[in-house]
């Protein structure tokens, strides 16, 4: 973190970015920010300070902890635009679905409950957000209009919201065993060759190649668990069936 354009106070940057100056101090202490220019006894500070403190409050309030954060800038090679990208490609979602906002009304006419348990939960597994005003946020849309049209054949949303923990449950396995071929052959590469700065824009890369792929690929493995499974069982429910009739 270069000090061109060093002209700001503690006192300055605090005002511009809204962050404290004991907060300042604090990331500076934890290495997420360059000590300032010191000329006599004052401190002083440039854009890049500015930039770097606007971007770690954004990545604060997009959930990121201030060790990840940490963690992150390191392998960044301390540059705040590398630090910028890392985190976007880290928190953008894994396909193409974007969160629609409902009423709990329309969420209550559509599954036929009033349940305040059924939204707790599907709170919990991350499927849906609480917005306030009588709003709430679906997170997985297509996976609510597939629960819509089991509640529309008559299955409980008690029972849906309990298949959707499992299912979350099983995603996450997945999801976990997805990850592991991505850490032992992209990401312990990168990081034992240690030149994370040159590294970076390969790793990014591997990255944006692999997200659109990710959910089209369990997907496609879905469709074919889903087609075997229908013809088991109804081939088994159809053997039962003639077996009735001939009895």
């Amino acid at each position: 973190m270069g000090d061109a354009g060093a002209e700001l106070t503690i006192d300055q940057v605090a005002q511009r970015t809204g962050m404290s100056a004991r907060n300042i101090r604090a990331h500076q202490s934890r290495g997420l920010l360059a000590p300032p220019t010191l000329r006599g006894r004052t401190g002083y500070y440039g854009t890049e300070h500015v930039a770097r403190v606007g971007l770690i409050q954004k990545l604060q309030a997009d959930g990121f902890s201030l060790a990840l954060i940490q963690r992150l800038l390191r392998i960044a090679g301390d540059s705040t635009d590398s630090l910028a990208r890392l985190a976007e490609v880290l928190h953008e979602p894994f396909g193409p679905e974007e969160p629609r906002l409902v009423s709990t009304e329309e969420l209550e006419r559509r599954f036929r409950t009033r349940s305040r348990e059924v939204r707790t939960t599907l709170e919990e597994l991350g499927f849906l957000r609480l917005v306030g005003n009588g709003e709430v946020e679906e997170m997985t849309p297509l996976a609510f209009k597939g629960g819509e049209v089991f509640a529309d054949l008559g299955v409980p949303a008690e029972d849906l919201v309990m298949v959707a923990a499992e299912l979350r449950k099983q995603l996450d396995q997945v999801a976990t065993t997805c990850l592991r071929l991505f850490v032992d052959y992209v990401w312990k590469p990168f990081d034992q060759a240690g030149e994370h700065e040159k590294g970076i824009d390969k790793l990014l890369q591997a990255v944006q190649r692999l997200r659109p792929l990710g959910s089209a690929a369990v997907g496609s493995l879905f469709q074919v668990a889903m087609s075997e499974a229908l013809e088991r069982r109804f081939g088994s429910e159809l053997k039962r069936l003639e077996l009735q009739r001939s009895g």
